[in-house]
């Protein structure tokens, strides 16, 4: 191996196979794989070599022990940023990959039209009750028709909270297909910014008032964990959906299933769990009028393929010593050039 070799490992699974294969491009750059139990005498090297590591977002795929913590960043003094594979970056400690001088990168949005379609066919499959019609048809049993009219989304009211790279995307199909009002909840944007992604900006509990959709669309952080809770969910209008794509632990799955109990709502779509995948005989499974599928809404071909290469791109951007366009702590940037310049023998961008 040359001795200016860049080097970054993964543990499990990568976006895609075409990762490796913008890869094999740079001569100069080593990909390594580890097992979520892989010996120690294999580890402790990659780890101690790594430049970059592009880790899976799902904390039940990556075992405790590789997720990026303070304790993982002790054994990888050469590491100088974590990729997550996705948009989410659940398997990411921000806090302490900014307190080594560490980058923390996502691949947000390469896969917001995936992401964002999901969300609209679960609005369309709910509001037009397609699921209940068709495990009825299914039993063989006489169909009363009338018990399955559904509502017609022109017109409607969607509310998104986080109106980002899929929550800006679902907006502008849902104002296109069907001349839907779209109200955000965004406070990390202003009210200008929000109107020129197509919508109106307004606090949590007005859009929950107003909202025929409330469709979740931002990142899990420690400010929005159970954001949307008992208090929350008995806001919303007993004719609305709540429909989630984006984390689980934003929404409280034991709040959601007392608000269908009582009829609060009138059902929900659910991609994202506390445990993925959700255990068969949990509560929410129980309702009919709620639409399950277990964290695959960006899991299209065309999003792998984009995801796979938007993430190594990032990589070998951070590795020739650019500033990555989807940088999560913005704030490292002083400590992480000094590290970089320790680490990688020359100095990163300004």
């Amino acid at each position: 191996m040359a001795p200016n070799t860049k080097r970054i490992f993964y543990v499990k699974y990568l976006p895609s196979a075409v990762y490796p294969t913008v890869l094999a491009h740079r001569p100069d750059v080593q990909l390594d794989k580890l097992e979520n139990d892989s010996p120690d005498e294999q580890v402790t090297p990659i780890l101690t070599q790594a430049h970059v590591y592009q880790i899976g977002a799902s904390r039940q795929i990556i075992a405790p022990h590789f997720q990026v913590n303070a304790a993982l960043l002790a054994r990888t003094p050469n590491l100088i940023a974590a990729s997550s594979n996705g948009a989410g970056y659940d398997t990411i400690d921000v806090d302490a990959c900014t307190d080594a001088g560490v980058l923390a990168v996502n691949q947000s949005g390469g896969n917001k039209e995936a992401v964002a379609e999901h969300a609209l066919a679960m609005m369309l499959a709910l509001s037009k009750r397609i699921v209940q019609a068709d495990r009825h048809a299914r039993t063989g049993q006489a169909i009363d028709r009338n018990l399955y009219i559904g509502r017609e989304l022109n017109g409607r009211i969607l509310g998104v909270l986080g109106i980002g790279n899929v929550g800006g995307n679902l907006t502008r199909m849902c104002r296109a297909a069907f001349n839907m009002r779209v109200l955000a909840y965004d406070p990390l944007l202003t009210a200008e910014q929000v109107k020129a992604r197509g919508a109106e900006k307004v606090e949590l509990d007005e859009l929950l008032a107003q909202a025929d959709f409330v469709s979740v669309h931002c990142p899990l952080t420690r400010q929005n964990r159970k954001m949307m809770g008992a208090a929350q969910f008995a806001k919303m209008k007993p004719e609305a959906y709540f429909i989630t794509t984006a984390r689980g632990f934003i929404h409280d799955e034991e709040a959601l299933a007392g608000a269908l109990r009582a009829k609060q709502i009138a059902g929900a779509g659910l991609d994202v769990w506390e445990d993925e995948p959700p255990p068969h005989d949990h509560p929410l499974m129980a309702f009919d009028n709620v639409m399950v599928s277990p964290h695959v809404a960006g899991s299209t071909i065309e999003a792998r393929e984009n995801m796979g290469r938007i993430a190594a791109e990032q990589a070998l951007d951070i590795l020739d010593g650019k500033k990555p366009p989807r940088l999560i702590n913005p704030e490292v940037w002083p400590a992480y050039r000094e590290r970089f310049a320790r680490v990688m023998g020359f100095a990163p961008e300004a």
